[in-house]
């Protein structure tokens, strides 16, 4: 029976590993008698599989527990970084060893609550005072976290220091990316061990310098299999599949590991018949190797050999589940996603996440959503992808409540937020957040100045875009070419152009982005000329123009009256580029030659497009119609411009005033009357303007802000009386 009972505990033990934790379920459950190495084995085997409720409960349940149960579940708590809940239990122990003291202090130390730790130190009893084991754990938190005097300090202090507590200094010096101190502390270290060794090989393959780390490697006394995995691996995230391959044959012995290893050197590299084979050889597999060479098929697009691999596995976890997941989700495959996700039996945070992202992805936001309801552990990533959904269904009220529900927020979740008010033309509360964001003491990154600096753009807010630019510079990014390019077009709308030429000017390597913000703030400015001759510095320079490009220059042209110019460049697209026209091009090309009045070979052009017109085409044709007073071809044009734009009420106005200066007022009524059917359902117009450093917003027929009565007031003054200058200015003429 005896006997019995251990191989269940054992095999219990197995499956938690192995993700298998149904089957070890089954087990447990079945077991008539179960001794307390059976409950142990239970907790270990729902912890590590992320279902640390269910080990608690077991924990809960258990008739007897010995100081290993108690150290079992706190583990469990550490593996799930559930701080709070492995104190709670650390309180409550009858009985500590030196094993519960070192799992709580590790516990604080991993989640970067190092002042909390350090009390748990100082509060050790005596008799584990001078033992290491705990001091190493505060050591490598404070190596961690770069705070590197304190460790030192404790180092120094320590009674007693083993080889661990040098490689913890070791090993936070590397870890901060601090190779010089690491390579003086590793010759200032008394003894050294294979692990000393092998921390500087890996820190070495992270800078990037494989000469050292393959110098280093070549000076180990003793190289174990973790030695050449890690070389290995370097040679081959540096793209060095020939030497890793190398290595591998003269590896004296290979674990898993070093064969998983070098699969996934192949798949890294998209080998994938390479990494088939090497896969088919294996004397044995784990699900690791599995889940590697599924993503292997997923990356270059082989989802059915993907899915094959998938169900040849003779046992499925859910890392291999969701590999699969992930594949189906980048081709838009979601029913296919779907109904693996439904074949999992212990789903974790990931595959959740990986499903709801992937609706989110393809617009079936009602999907996306009920998934995320029926969740019921979410992370960060959960509730930041929930906040990206609403904000791209447009509904920023329910995604500013999920911001606010949320506990523990990162960089991530106030980005999202705030891209979700830019995306909605909410620009005075993406603003408003940015800048709470930062009272927050979070610090921006690229992302969230970009979002800052296009709503100051958009509502040409002068003034507070300048404070962000001031912020850009405090934060540490002045060099960033994604910024500087947003910095360029901010000034650009806001009418600065010396800003934005002496920004582009700073730029050591300006990008297409940088050059097309420049050329399309001088079109917007109306600077034609200096439009030309930057394009003419882009050409010198060998920075090939793109489809943006020319969109800018073309507009650059047509404000400028360049008419000639305009339509060389025009021709110069296909002729010289070989560049696709897009609908864009030839709406700037029709409004080039409307503005001259060459409105019969505007249309023309439109006749002979080789995309489907849009809106900005048939609206360029329009309004030249009405500036040279050509209202049959005005009418087709705007005919055409309703079907895009039905809904758009300008287009109305335009159509009324060119029928009413042609006398032909039964049209005008007729148009007026579908604008008033049109303009009942529509969202009042929107206005913004900035004054003393704050951005004021008006909303059309909203009388509710201060002043209203007396700024209308003023209004209807200062337009009587351009009207009287308006009369005096006609009746001089008619006199002349």
């Amino acid at each position: 029976m005896k006997r019995r009972i251990f191989n269940q505990n054992l095999r219990i033990s197995q499956l938690g590993k192995s993700g298998r934790i149904e089957d070890a379920i089954k087990i447990f459950s079945r077991m008539s008698q179960k001794n307390t190495v059976t409950y142990n084995s239970m907790i270990t085997a729902y912890a590590k599989n992320g279902r640390v409720t269910d080990a608690r409960t077991i924990f809960d349940k258990m008739p007897r527990k010995n100081l290993v149960s108690w150290n079992t579940m706190i583990s469990g708590y550490l593996h799930n970084n559930k701080v709070d809940e492995a104190y709670d239990l650390f309180v409550k122990m009858p009985e500590r060893d030196l094993f519960s003291w070192t799992l709580i202090i590790t516990c604080y130390t991993r989640n970067g609550k190092l002042e909390k730790a350090k009390q748990l130190l100082d509060s050790l009893p005596c008799n584990y005072k001078k033992e290491a084991a705990c001091w190493n754990a505060m050591i490598a938190g404070y190596a961690k976290e770069g705070r590197y005097d304190e460790a030192k300090s404790l180092f120094d202090e320590m009674p007693n220091k083993d080889l661990v507590s040098w490689n913890s200094m070791l090993k936070g010096h590397i870890q901060n990316g601090e190779m010089r101190l690491a390579l003086q502390f590793f010759d200032e270290m008394l003894e050294r061990d294979v692990v000393s060794w092998n921390l500087m090989i890996d820190g070495f393959v992270e800078q990037g310098d494989l000469d050292f780390a393959w110098e280093y490697f070549k000076k180990i006394p003793e190289p174990n299999v973790v030695s050449w995995v890690t070389m290995l691996s370097g040679f081959a995230k540096n793209g060095k599949i020939l030497e890793a391959r190398k290595l591998f044959d003269q590896m004296p012995t290979r674990n898993v590991v070093s064969w998983n290893a070098m699969i996934s050197a192949y798949v890294q590299s998209c080998q994938i018949d390479e990494a088939s084979n090497l896969f088919e050889e294996m004397p044995e597999r784990d699900p690791v190797s599995w889940t590697i060479m599924i993503n292997g098929h997923v990356r270059v697009g082989k989802l059915d050999e993907a899915r094959k691999i998938l169900e040849k596995m003779p046992y499925k976890n859910v890392a291999a589940q969701t590999a699969m997941i992930s594949g189906y989700v980048q081709y838009n495959k979601m029913d296919e996603a779907r109904q693996i996700f439904n074949e999992i039996d212990t789903r974790d945070v990931v595959s959740w996440n990986t499903m709801i992202a992937g609706y989110t992805q393809c617009r079936r936001m009602d999907e996306a959503v009920h998934l995320s309801r029926k969740m019921v552990m979410k992370d960060t990533v959960s509730w930041n992808i929930m906040i990206t959904a609403y904000a791209q269904m447009g509904r920023m009220d329910r995604a500013l409540e999920i911001f606010e529900e949320m506990g523990e927020k990162n960089l991530v979740s106030w980005n999202s937020l705030i891209s979700g008010f830019t995306l909605n033309g909410l620009y005075l509360d993406a603003l408003k957040w940015f800048m709470l964001m930062v009272h927050d003491g979070n610090k921006p990154d690229q992302s969230a100045f970009a979002c800052g600096l296009s709503s100051c753009a958009i509502i040409a807010a002068l003034q507070v875009g300048r404070q962000l630019h001031h912020l850009v510079v405090k934060s540490g990014f002045p060099n960033d070419l994604f910024i500087c390019n947003a910095l360029i077009t901010m000034y650009c709308k806001c009418g600065r152009i010396p800003e934005a030429e002496l920004l582009f000017k700073g730029i050591d390597h300006a990008d297409i982005v940088s050059w097309n913000s420049l050329i399309g703030g001088y079109a917007l400015n109306g600077c034609g000329k200096e439009a030309l001759q930057l394009f003419q510095e882009m050409a010198l320079e060998g920075v090939v123009p793109d489809q943006v490009t020319f969109i800018s220059i073309l507009s650059a042209c047509s404000h400028a009256g360049f008419t000639d110019q305009g339509l060389e460049l025009f021709k110069g697209m296909t002729e010289v580029y070989g560049m696709e026209l897009l609908a864009e091009h030839y709406a700037c090309v029709v409004d080039l030659l409307g503005r001259v009045g060459r409105l019969d070979e505007a249309f023309e052009i439109i006749k002979g497009m080789k995309t489907k017109a849009n809106a900005g085409v048939w609206g360029a044709l329009l309004s030249a119609c009405r500036t040279h007073r050509n209202l049959e071809l005005g009418k087709l044009a705007a005919q055409k411009l309703l079907e895009f734009e039905p809904d758009k009420t300008s287009n109305y106005v335009l159509l009324s005033n060119m029928h009413a200066e042609a006398g032909r007022w039964s049209e005008v009524q007729e148009v007026r009357s579908s604008m008033k059917d049109i303009s009942a359902g529509k969202q009042p117009g929107c206005s913004w303007i900035e004054f003393r450093n704050q951005v004021y917003t008006f909303l059309s027929y909203d009388t509710s802000w201060p002043g209203a009565a007396q700024i209308c007031g003023t209004l209807q003054t200062l337009t009587a009386q351009m009207r009287n200058i308006v009369c005096l200015y006609e009746n001089s003429i008619q006199e002349f």
